[in-house]
């Protein structure tokens, strides 16, 4: 998340940001009125009166099962945008047939309808990689 936006978050009364903690149970018979909170370090439990819930699970890619296979930037990000001939597309990675889009992309913006998006446009190219 970019330092505007988490700042932007920190300074809202309104909000109240929880790190490392698991929502356990939603409460309300039509709508959301409560939530269980569980702190993952400790264990300890708390019930939370609230209306809303944004979770962000975070924003390390977890990729290391693809070090060596595909081409991966200092961070660990998926490199896109290789591929040649008929293969060429910006969600190429370094190896033939694998294609990577949305988050775990080098360089992706990081939101869900470009995601979608993105994966809609590489599909074309995977049907291509099978069917050649």
């Amino acid at each position: 998340m970019s330092s505007y936006l988490s700042s932007r978050l920190k300074a809202d009364p309104r909000i109240t940001i929880e790190y490392g903690a698991e929502v356990s149970a939603l409460h309300g018979p039509d709508c959301l009125e409560a939530l269980a909170i569980r702190d993952a370090k400790t264990g300890s439990s708390r019930v939370v009166d609230t209306r809303a819930l944004f979770i962000m699970v975070g924003a390390a890619p977890n990729t290391k099962w693809l070090s060596g296979l595909v081409k991966l930037d200092d961070k660990g990000f998926v490199v896109t945008g290789s591929g040649e001939g008929s293969a060429a597309s910006p969600f190429a990675t370094s190896l033939p047939g694998v294609f990577a889009v949305g988050d775990v992309r080098s360089g992706s913006i990081k939101r869900v309808a470009s995601s979608v998006g993105e994966g809609s446009v590489a599909i074309s190219k995977v049907w291509e990689f099978v069917n050649r």
